[in-house]
C-alpha cells in the first residue's frame, strides 16, 4: 500500500497539473490562442503548423552569459525556472525572417511582430500600459549573437524614477514541457492576480496579492460613479462570510461584476483564499517550495 504523502514539497515533486477551461494561466491562454486561430487554416494554409508554443525566463541579469553558454535552455534546464509562455509564428517577409508572438498572460493586446532586421514591419517600443501611477512600455528584438532568442525588454516609470527588466524568449523550438514546468511553477508563485482588462489591455478591475505569512491583505480595484477605487482588505476579514461588513460586499460585487464572474463568485474566492491564507503551515510550505525554485535559478 502507497505511503501517504506528508508534505507539500513531496506532493508538488509528483503532482501534474491539469489545464482547465476558464483557469486562464499563461500555458492555458497559449493553448486557446492556438485552439482559435487554427480556425484560419483555410485562409492561411499551413499556419497550424507554424504556431507553437515557446519558452520564456524572466528576470535576465547577464543576457550574454545566457545566450551563448548553451546552444539553447535545455542545456542548463535545472537553473531556469521558465516561468513564461507565449504563442509564436516564424514568418519570411519578402525573404526576410521574422517571428509573430502573441502574450496573452501578461495582456498584451495585439500580435507583436519581430523582423531579425528590427525593420518594417518591425514593432518595436509601444506603450503596453499608461496608468496614472505607472507607464509600462515593452520591446522585443532578436538577440544579437543568438537568433534562437527574442529579448522582451522592459522599461516601468513611476515617479520614483524608471525600471528596467529583461526577459528572453527562446523561438528556435517549440516548448513541448509546458503544463509540467511552467503550468507546475506558477503553482507556488508568491504574487497571485485575478484581472480584467479591456479590449486595448488596460486594467480594469481585479484582486491581486503577494503570499505572506503575516500581514496577509489584498488590493482590489475596480471603476465606480466616483471613479477609479483601489483598496487594501485584510484576508482575516474574510474568514467568515456572514461577519463581512455590509460596505465591504457592496465594494467586492462591483468588482465581481467588472470581473465578469458569476454573481457572488468573487466573494467565494476571497473566502476560501482568507482559510488558505490562515493555514501557517501550509503557507509557510508554498513559500519554501518557491524559494527553493528560485534559489536553483538565482545562476541565471
Amino acid at each position: 500500500m502507497a505511503s501517504p504523502i506528508d508534505t507539500l514539497k513531496e506532493f508538488y515533486q509528483k503532482y501534474n497539473p491539469p489545464i482547465r477551461a476558464h483557469k486562464h494561466t499563461c500555458v492555458g491562454l497559449g493553448m486557446e490562442v492556438i485552439k482559435r486561430l487554427k480556425l484560419l487554416e483555410k485562409d492561411f494554409p499551413g499556419i497550424t503548423k507554424a504556431m507553437m508554443l515557446v519558452s520564456c525566463d524572466e528576470n535576465i541579469e547577464d543576457l550574454d552569459d545566457y545566450t551563448t553558454s548553451f546552444p539553447g535552455p535545455q542545456g542548463f534546464l535545472i537553473e531556469t525556472e521558465k516561468d513564461h509562455v507565449l504563442v509564436a509564428i516564424h514568418v519570411k517577409v519578402d525573404g526576410r525572417p521574422g517571428v509573430f508572438l502573441s502574450d496573452l498572460g501578461y495582456h498584451i493586446s495585439r500580435a507583436v511582430t519581430v523582423m531579425a532586421d528590427r525593420c518594417y514591419p518591425h514593432t518595436g517600443w509601444f506603450t503596453q500600459s499608461d496608468e496614472p501611477h505607472c507607464r509600462k512600455e515593452y520591446k522585443y528584438q532578436f538577440n544579437a549573437d543568438n537568433a534562437s532568442y527574442v529579448e522582451w525588454h522592459e522599461r516601468e516609470t513611476r515617479a520614483a524614477g524608471v525600471k528596467e527588466r529583461l526577459s528572453l524568449v527562446y523561438v528556435a523550438r517549440a516548448y513541448l514541457s509546458a503544463v509540467e514546468v511552467t503550468e507546475k511553477r506558477n503553482l507556488v508563485w508568491d504574487l497571485r492576480s485575478l484581472l480584467a482588462r479591456d479590449p486595448k489591455g488596460r486594467l480594469a478591475a481585479g484582486v491581486y496579492f503577494p503570499l505572506k505569512l503575516k500581514d496577509q491583505e489584498f488590493t482590489m480595484f475596480y471603476d465606480s460613479t466616483s471613479g477609479k477605487q483601489r483598496k487594501k482588505f485584510k484576508f482575516s476579514v474574510f474568514l467568515e462570510l456572514q461577519k463581512i461588513p455590509d460596505e465591504v460586499v457592496e465594494e467586492v460585487e462591483q468588482c465581481n461584476e467588472q470581473l465578469r464572474l458569476r454573481d457572488g463568485e468573487l466573494l467565494s474566492i476571497l473566502n476560501r483564499l482568507a482559510n488558505v491564507m490562515a493555514d501557517a503551515e501550509f503557507m509557510a510550505e508554498v513559500l519554501a517550495v518557491n524559494e527553493k525554485i528560485v534559489e536553483l535559478s538565482a545562476a541565471h
